[in-house]
């Protein structure tokens, strides 16, 4: 028979890696078609956070709707990244050009400056203090289960992630938009001599996969009851390495090793204290980047 100690770290586990895998996402769709790293993405996730803390302040709506104020914000937020962060260094010129190391360098120090601008602006309207969330209570209710004690939020946030990353792979296996993207991110030019407008498919990446990074991110201050301006960093992170175990362009890959970290992440506190527990994210990306270069999935990887 399991301790129930370890059935409940199991379960936070699962709620951890799930919101890691909404984050990872995103990092994965934005690399797989532009083969750089977002480090605003972080920022989104507390973009959202505070977007539904606004929306909750001013008129209390349902969760729901709450929840899709979060994923407006982050589209609205991505959207804006790309055109400021990201478009002014693309060129379609030709293949070489978009996946040069200066474009890369370029926006990566440009996600990073956007990154730093926008944490420094939430601070500066909400303060650099925890902001509690009030609808908090509606997803802390606890559920007993055998031996083991979980709140709604568990079941609130496995839910919504599994609905999201089905939704996904719908849309990127089925509708026009999602074979746009998987186009661009094999062969950005060949897309776009074959009509593709590989502008729009890039702006709809940064949509969908900021979207998801804001829905984690309300979730997440839901789940916890406060939210502040610097608490997408470490969740990015996590995401990052989630990535990077992945295979840096695999969704399956990023969604089971954000799913890993979660577990892993969890379980730890069973035998190191919990303060330590953020360095088990860091010994996987060593432990990747030592052993398995290309990542867990690297071998057979399919790219978005």
């Amino acid at each position: 028979m399991f301790d129930p100690y370890f059935l409940q770290q199991l379960a936070i586990g699962v709620s951890l890696g799930m919101i890691y895998a909404l984050m990872a996402i995103g990092f994965t769709l934005i690399f797989g078609v532009l083969n750089v790293v977002n480090f605003a993405h972080g920022e989104v996730y507390t973009i959202g956070a505070f977007a539904g803390l606004m929306a909750i302040t001013a008129f209390a709506p349902p969760l729901l709707v709450v929840l899709f104020i979060a994923l407006a914000a982050g589209a609205f937020a991505g959207f804006g990244l790309e055109r400021l962060a990201f478009r002014p260094f693309r060129r379609f010129s030709d293949e070489a050009s978009l996946k040069s190391r200066a474009m890369r360098e370029a926006t990566l120090m440009s996600s990073l400056a956007m990154s730093i601008i926008a944490r420094e602006a939430m601070e500066l309207i909400f303060g650099s203090q925890f902001q509690s969330v009030d609808l908090a209570y509606l997803i802390n209710k606890p559920i007993e289960i055998g031996p083991i004690t979980i709140v709604n939020g568990d079941l609130i946030i496995l839910g919504i992630t599994l609905l999201m990353l089905a939704g996904l792979q719908w849309l990127l296996k089925k509708s026009p938009i999602g074979m746009s993207i998987r186009a661009v991110s094999n062969n950005a030019l060949g897309a776009k001599y074959c009509g593709i407008n590989t502008d729009r498919t890039i702006i709809f990446t940064f949509i969908i996969g900021s979207g998801m990074g804001a829905l984690a991110g309300i979730l997440v201050g839901l789940y916890y009851g406060a939210i502040f301006p610097a608490m997408g960093f470490t969740p990015g992170i996590k995401a990052f390495v989630a990535m990077v175990m992945g295979g840096l362009s695999s969704i399956p890959g990023a969604v089971v090793s954000a799913m890993i970290l979660g577990l892993a992440e969890s379980i730890s506190t069973s035998f190191m204290p919990s303060v330590w527990s953020d360095m088990v994210a860091y010994a996987f990306l060593l432990a990747t980047l030592i052993f398995f270069p290309q990542g867990l999935f690297g071998a057979r990887r399919e790219r978005v």
